[in-house]
C-alpha cells in the first residue's frame, strides 16, 4: 500500500496505533473516561476498516490479501464494543 498511496497507508497505521494506544489508556481509567478512550479506539478500528476498503477498491491489495487482517479487526471491533456497551 504505501508504495501507491503514502498517505492511506499512513493513515492506517495512525488508526492502528490508536486503537492500540486508545486501548491501553482505557485500560488504567475508570467510569466515563474509561468508556470514552474505548469509544475512540472502535472509531479508529472503523477507520481502519475503511483504509482497508479503499485500498481494496483501489486495487492496492487483494481480497485474500486482507482476509486475516479483516478476521483479526473483527474480533477487535467486537471486543471494544462490548467494552463500550457492557452488558448489565
Amino acid at each position: 500500500m504505501r508504495a501507491q498511496d503514502a498517505n492511506l497507508a499512513d493513515q492506517g497505521r495512525r488508526a492502528a496505533q490508536s486503537i492500540a494506544l486508545n486501548t491501553a489508556e482505557g485500560n488504567g481509567r475508570q467510569g466515563r473516561d474509561r468508556a470514552r478512550h474505548f469509544t475512540y479506539a472502535y472509531g479508529s478500528a472503523r477507520e481502519l476498516r475503511a483504509v482497508l476498503a479503499i485500498a481494496e477498491a483501489d486495487g492496492q491489495v487483494t481480497a485474500a490479501d486482507l482476509a486475516t487482517a479483516r478476521e483479526l479487526l473483527d474480533r477487535v471491533l467486537a471486543m471494544l464494543w462490548r467494552l463500550v456497551h457492557p452488558r448489565r
